[in-house]
């Protein structure tokens, strides 16, 4: 008899683990973003090596820039949670897409684990946005928004590569680490 109960208790937890996994009907998401409070030092690393050599490279170069890209007059605890999370998928989209098309293969070779990361951020920030698509927008998000692709249309390649790796640090420890807060970033 006790073995029928374990049996019994056992399907019960098979029929949960697998109801809870694999979902029928609407999708199920769920905000996951506590993980990026804080990325491993390995990570930043990464990060900060692609950094330094793209430094190197510009201290070789010619390059003159001064873009505002990712310039705002406010700071990211400023907005709601839902905002934070719009700000930090558009910044990710930008930035994903400029390092995919840098054409130094010195530089691309580095940016190869960076990209990772920020691939593997954006596809658990847009599992967070698909909760909130019926959100507004604040009119400071909506004004940086427009400022933001506006600028993007008007500089060149190399200065939206300056823009986007040296914005990298920003966009980590202080968008994404607020967005990952919730509403206990301030």
């Amino acid at each position: 008899m006790v073995n029928v109960g374990y049996k019994v208790l056992f399907a019960l937890a098979i029929w949960m683990m697998t109801t809870e996994a694999f979902p029928k009907g609407a999708e199920r998401t769920k905000c996951h973003l506590t993980k990026y409070k804080s990325l491993p030092p390995r990570e930043l690393e990464a990060f900060k090596k692609a950094k330094d050599k793209f430094e190197d490279m510009m201290l070789l170069s010619d390059r003159k820039c001064s873009t505002r890209i990712f310039h705002r007059n406010w700071e990211v605890q400023e907005l709601s949670e839902h905002d934070r999370v719009i700000l930090v998928e558009k910044e990710l989209d930008f930035t994903i897409n400029v390092l995919e098309n840098i054409e130094d293969t010195s530089l691309s070779k580095l940016l190869s684990r960076p990209l990772e990361i920020l691939t593997q951020i954006r596809g658990d920030l847009r599992g967070c946005t698909r909760e909130t698509h019926s959100h507004r927008h604040s009119r400071r998000l909506n004004n940086w928004l427009q400022n933001f692709h506006e600028s993007k249309e008007t500089e060149t390649p190399g200065c939206l590569e300056a823009s986007v790796i040296l914005n990298l640090f920003r966009l980590l420890n202080e968008d994404l680490r607020c967005a990952a807060y919730r509403e206990l970033c301030v």
